[in-house]
């Protein structure tokens, strides 16, 4: 049980101070800018770069993994879209939001240091995989379903156009394409560059969870709205549950491949979907409040779960 605090409270420990600072400073959400410019645009894509560059070329190949992970993702969106429509009676962009609040998991802030701190270097490639296909999924399902919903989707040729740039120009994507550029042709930067790489890639993680703690402290739950009860079980339990039961039957993979993408589906939702939200003028303050109690939740959830993943419980073979 030591072993698993171990790895979980540096990480929500980050979240937490970065929360008390903010209640403490009382910061304007604006001082935030310059934080999240050097997380999005420079540290974060250093760590991708270096990471992938490092990797052998062969493992960068893994379809049936990649193919698997967004089969199990995009049915949890089209799950909790469902519901949405249904049973709440949600339009079609609030249900978009609400999809990506159960499936859009913090790959991008909280996956890296919780899956290399839990994992090590052997995570990077399933970490860089996920991170960038289950990107460039909800990159494109939200502007395309907010466009049908609007009667815009007509404009078929714009519509491809501003998916293809807000995915090819993210700063995340662009690494992971250079960084696997680097790791195909044998590129290794000169030592002073190198380093610089490390320097900044070593700050992605602290800098991300902390910005994180101050997001949250700065969108405060103001009530607790009744969809939650089926979108962060949804984003919690039965996304993890069923990436795990999907790698086991369909695949025989690394173990840590198995466990890494089993850990991603289990994080709490993405602060993306908050800014998805705000973008379209839809949800957004049940977006931040679902953000903000799944962060909390997860912290005993996501223990559990690397408590079953170290001590055995959880098999990677379930279905041998």
């Amino acid at each position: 049980m030591m072993e698993i605090a171990g790895l979980v409270f540096p990480l929500f420990g980050l979240i937490l101070l970065g929360y008390i600072a903010a209640r403490i400073t009382k910061q304007p959400e604006a001082a935030m800018g310059w934080l999240s410019t050097f997380i999005i645009y420079v540290s974060l894509p250093c760590l991708f770069f270096k990471l992938l560059s490092q990797t052998p070329v062969e493992k960068l190949a893994s379809w049936d993994f990649i193919g698997i992970n967004l089969l199990a993702t995009f049915s949890v969106f089209v799950m909790v879209f469902g519901i949405s429509r249904l049973t709440t009676k949600s339009t079609t962009p609030e249900a978009t939001i609400q999809g990506l609040a159960g499936a859009y998991g913090n790959i991008g802030f909280m996956g890296p240091g919780i899956a290399l701190l839990s994992f090590g270097e052997l995570a990077a490639v399933p970490l860089a995989l996920i991170f960038c296909f289950e990107n460039i999924m909800h990159f494109t399902l939200a502007p395309t379903l907010m466009a049908f919903a609007s009667g815009k989707a007509s404009n078929i040729g714009g519509l491809i156009f501003e998916i293809g740039k807000k995915v090819l120009l993210h700063p995340f994507i662009l690494a992971t394409i250079v960084g696997v550029s680097a790791a195909i042709i044998g590129f290794t930067p000169p030592t002073p560059v190198e380093r610089l790489i490390d320097y900044l890639a070593q700050a992605a993680a602290p800098c991300a969870l902390f910005a994180m703690g101050v997001t949250l402290a700065l969108r405060p739950l103001r009530r607790i709205p009744g969809e939650l009860s089926f979108i962060i079980p949804f984003n919690l339990a039965i996304h993890p549950i069923l990436m795990y039961l999907a790698l086991s039957w369909f695949g025989n993979f690394d173990p840590i491949w198995v466990y890494t993408a089993v850990l991603l589906a289990a994080l709490p939702t993405a602060t993306n979907v908050f800014i998805i939200a705000q973008q379209y003028g839809v949800w957004i303050e049940r977006a931040s409040a679902t953000i903000l109690l799944s962060t909390m939740i997860s912290v005993v959830t996501v223990s559990v779960l690397l408590y079953a993943m170290t001590t055995g419980l959880m098999p990677v073979d379930l279905f041998p």
